[in-house]
């Protein structure tokens, strides 16, 4: 499979290492250092893209790998006030498209565990959930797009919660979610549900990039060659 990297960052060269190794080829590379390599016809040599870059300019690059006509895997966070648009986007130019928010294999694992333990938790009002976050310093959004999906995976299943926020001092109907910035930790998502008589509490460490950067190449994988819109269950198998 021919790959495009847009975004070429530490994860991306994690990607990058993982795809050769998987035996594929990365026809295009593009970084803040060679923008004028991104162009249509360089992208047309992909079957596939990889998109990881910031939240500022990913809605309009994953629109630009679509005008290619080539399908993309978006792991990019803070732009999804727009995902919407991407899918209808997608669906106009016949395109495949997958995002997720943690490509982890663990994390995806993870996704069901807080779903599941939320609906066995729903009953009990006497636990308040709350979520922390670590990231290293240079990750842009806060909170992490990973935090969001916890977040809005507890909404649904518990009762009287409608938004996540990051005040501590918040309505009963919110989920708070700490974020904290410490090199050199690559993610460390933690869920705990707080009672008068005892803790209750899950979470996820990664050790490196490797996993993110593999669960990506599998996306990549399982895209090339469909049309529509996916996400890491379709990947995985894998029900939250």
């Amino acid at each position: 499979m021919k790959i495009a990297l847009i975004g070429y960052g530490k994860m991306g060269k994690a990607i990058e290492a993982i795809a050769i190794e998987r035996g594929h080829e990365i026809v295009l590379k593009v970084g803040i250092e060679n923008l004028e390599d991104f162009t249509e016809a360089n992208l047309k040599k992909a079957d596939v893209a990889i998109e990881f870059t910031g939240p500022e300019s990913a809605f309009e690059n994953i629109k630009k790998i679509m005008d290619a006509g080539v399908s993309v895997v978006s792991g990019s966070t803070g732009w999804l006030n727009r995902y919407d648009d991407a899918v209808a986007y997608n669906k106009e130019k016949g395109t495949g498209f997958l995002y997720a928010s943690n490509f982890s294999l663990g994390v995806n694992l993870f996704f069901a565990l807080n779903t599941f333990l939320a609906k066995m938790m729903a009953p009990h009002k006497q636990y308040n959930a709350s979520i922390t976050e670590i990231h290293h310093t240079a990750k842009l959004d806060a909170p992490s797009g990973t935090a969001i999906t916890l977040a809005e995976q507890l909404i649904e299943q518990l009762p009287g919660l409608h938004q996540w926020i990051q005040e501590e001092n918040h309505a009963p109907d919110s989920i708070y979610i700490e974020s904290k910035r410490i090199d050199p930790a690559p993610g460390t998502h933690t869920i705990r549900y707080v009672s008068k008589i005892d803790t209750i509490t899950i979470e996820h460490e990664a050790h490196s990039r490797k996993g993110f950067a593999l669960g990506a190449v599998l996306a990549a994988e399982f895209l090339n060659n469909r049309k529509g819109e996916y996400s890491m269950k379709d990947v995985l198998q894998i029900g939250y």
